[in-house]
């Protein structure tokens, strides 16, 4: 039996739709204005995408990390694309801060600022309308 795709599936955390990839919150928020840049159509592999989908991709990453540093001030980013667990082309944009940043009253705290992003509080979460602020902030920018 074949398992369903998740990253198929309408996105509740979406931010931006393009022509090949769209831009999602990542739930866990631990670094403030953490996403996934997801390919819209089903592939595994990040050297199997096309010309078209490569250069809007490098846009989308120049874009968004530029948007992440003027609302935001971040410092650094790292991008992962592992598809250990989902197996659908997906890139995680995680920005990196040096600093204590605040944002809607709740604090955010690089904790391994200077080394890998990971490990990280998992179960880190803020409520929805959070999120939803965060989401709203960078889509009006994006």
């Amino acid at each position: 039996m074949i398992q369903e795709c998740s990253y198929c599936k309408e996105d509740n955390q979406l931010i931006k739709q393009y022509n090949y990839w769209r831009v999602s919150l990542h739930p866990n928020q631990c670094y403030l204005g953490r996403c996934r840049i997801v390919l819209n159509r089903h592939l595994e592999d990040l050297t199997e995408i096309n010309d078209d989908e490569q250069k809007e991709l490098f846009s989308i990453m120049k874009n968004l990390r530029q948007v992440i540093i003027d609302l935001f001030g971040a410092n650094l980013f790292n991008y992962t694309s592992a598809g250990n667990v989902t197996r659908h082309l997906h890139l995680h944009f995680i920005p990196r801060y040096n600093h204590e940043v605040e944002f809607e009253s709740q604090r955010f705290k690089d904790e391994n600022w200077g080394r890998n992003h990971a490990p990280y509080p998992k179960d880190f979460r803020f409520p929805e309308a959070i999120l939803t602020a965060i989401k709203q902030k960078i889509s009006s920018q994006l």
